[in-house]
């Protein structure tokens, strides 16, 4: 799987973008979420979703990896394809979607253009125990942490994936950072974290 895309934008407009990496040109599709974030950038980090089909491939780009993660799961729920999934990004940020599938919002997701009353429900149904794991009720995350700590996404994604609930990771990485705000490394962030959760 191609995990992101790193180089040059070449054609941008709200449905997708090429990407030049490399001498290759890749056609990446994305939500108006994503283009709001390139819109002014011409060379990007673009995190990416293959989707494969019998008679098709295609690339799907994320600006942060919670727009990914929460697309990823829109698309496992019956009923619900890229385009779909793409639709309600664009619709809606990340955090407002989270919001509305844990808060039962099934007013907020069906007035995305092609969601009804049912397909709501089953949105609901199928990911709020799922996101209730990983995402607190606020939202995804608040933006302005990815701003202060550049880092800060990067090390709770390495400790989730090394097995700690999303929400403790979240807390004691806020919690670090508090302490420490003049953290430079996210090696040195993630092992502060891991002593204090170990503590």
């Amino acid at each position: 799987m191609i995990a992101y895309l790193n180089g040059e934008i070449t054609l941008k407009n709200p449905a997708f973008i090429y990407i030049e990496c490399h001498g290759v040109g890749y056609h990446v599709n994305i939500s108006l979420n994503t283009y709001s974030r390139l819109e002014s950038l011409n060379k990007v980090k673009v995190l990416t979703y293959l989707h494969v089909k019998e008679d098709e491939q295609s690339l799907y780009g994320f600006y942060e990896e919670e727009e990914r993660t929460l697309f990823i799961h829109l698309i496992s729920v019956s009923g619900i394809g890229v385009n779909t999934a793409r639709v309600i990004l664009s619709y809606m940020s990340p955090e407002e979607v989270a919001s509305a599938i844990l808060r039962e919002d099934e007013v907020a997701l069906s007035k995305v253009k092609g969601i009804g009353a049912k397909t709501a429900k089953r949105i609901i149904l199928d990911l709020k125990d799922k996101l209730g794991k990983t995402i607190t009720a606020e939202g995804i995350k608040p933006s302005s942490a990815v701003s202060d700590f550049p880092f800060r996404q990067e090390a709770i994604s390495a400790l989730v994936a090394l097995g700690f609930p999303r929400p403790v990771v979240e807390k004691q990485v806020k919690a670090v950072l508090d302490k420490s705000p003049a953290i430079q490394q996210v090696e040195e962030l993630i092992k502060m974290a891991l002593r204090q959760m170990s503590s």
